[in-house]
């Protein structure tokens, strides 16, 4: 089964350690994906991004990135997107987004034609992939 949708970093690191911090929205199509075992997409990205702002203190995780990062990986929830050539050609077109990763993300979101689970306001009103807020 392939996932239909990505989660934005701050959505799974919330995700993972305090689900009350989700929308109601983003609760119930979470739960419905776990419920119906339909992958969670995770743009390679997240990851670097986890580990880089925990390391700079940016990010204060309850447990280490390590751990957090075994639980990404355990019971095959996510499906991690890589960082293709395809993806940085997408990323190089969308002006409209200066972070790095917000560009990766959702370029990873529109070359695998998936929606996105954010509360990211630049991306949301940027439009340039379907939302999930």
């Amino acid at each position: 089964m392939l996932p239909g949708i990505l989660l934005d970093t701050h959505i799974v690191v919330r995700w993972l350690t305090d689900t009350r911090k989700l929308s109601r929205e983003q609760t119930r199509v979470l739960d419905a994906a776990v419920r119906r075992t339909e992958p969670v997409a995770l743009s390679a990205i997240s990851l670097l991004e986890v580990a880089v702002l925990a390391s700079q203190g940016k990010l204060r995780l309850k447990i280490t990135v390590i751990e957090f990062f075994d639980h990404v990986q355990a019971g095959g929830v996510f499906q991690i997107l890589p960082l293709t050539f395809e993806v940085a050609a997408e990323a190089a077109g969308l002006t409209g987004l200066r972070d790095p990763a917000d560009r990766t993300i959702v370029a990873t979101t529109r070359v695998h034609r998936l929606r996105l689970v954010t509360s990211d306001q630049r991306i949301i009103e940027s439009k340039l992939v379907p939302v999930i807020m």
